[in-house]
């Protein structure tokens, strides 16, 4: 199952050229995209996939928006895949349709709380007349559900077979229940049997009756 993607814009590709683009007829070997995500809502990257098309070098940068920071506080670009080589030999078709997917451990930096992505493609082959990047996907991390965490919770409870194990080593609660029950009604008999008469003090007009005491 594919994992779904995050929504984005991307705006057109802005060449980038010495001199005057206008008068220049040579092609531009570097284009810039910009990637944002609906009204800056910061994603957590876990995968970048695209189809290639042309491009011999890849450079992507990110801005983030941490919960810490104000809005106030400007973002900066942070570099996290440089100057990748997607075709082996500019000049040659190799490479040059290949899908690619940028894993997060592959990154340079951390690819949290991510606002905008920038893309930097670069063909020095003046071969191609054009180069671009297609099919682009933005996978999130996974968030693991609390159905999910159920599920891995179910999974370690034991086996049939160790609850049978574990209840071999109780005692039959049938007698035990027996057993308590007799306990309640010898201690019933013996609360019946008891005296209730209470003993007065060995005293005679308050004094001590010495017919009363013993000598040892």
């Amino acid at each position: 199952m594919a994992q779904e993607s995050v929504p984005y814009t991307v705006r057109p590709p802005v060449p980038l050229q010495v001199g005057d683009v206008k008068t220049e007829i040579s092609r531009p070997g570097v284009y810039v995209i910009d990637v944002t995500f609906p009204k800056y809502q910061p994603v957590d990257v876990e995968e970048i996939t695209f189809k290639n098309y042309y491009t011999a070098f890849l450079t992507v940068k990110i801005q983030q928006k941490r919960p810490s920071e104000t809005v106030a506080c400007p973002a900066v670009w942070h570099t996290c895949i440089r100057n990748m080589r997607l075709m082996p030999n500019p000049h040659t078709e190799e490479g040059s349709q290949d899908y690619v997917s940028l894993q997060r451990h592959q990154m340079l930096c951390d690819t949290d709380h991510v606002i905008s992505l920038r893309l930097i493609l670069r063909q020095p082959s003046p071969v191609w007349l054009n180069f671009n990047l297609e099919e682009l996907q933005i996978n999130p991390t996974k968030k693991q559900s609390p159905q999910k965490r159920v599920s891995c919770w179910l999974s370690h409870l034991p086996q049939e077979e160790q609850l049978q194990n574990l209840h071999k080593g109780l005692p039959d609660p049938d007698k035990v229940s027996s057993e308590v029950q007799q306990m309640w009604v010898l201690t019933e008999m013996m609360r019946a049997n008891q005296s209730t008469a209470s003993i007065g003090r060995f005293d005679v007009d308050g004094c001590y009756d010495i017919n009363l005491l013993s000598y040892t």
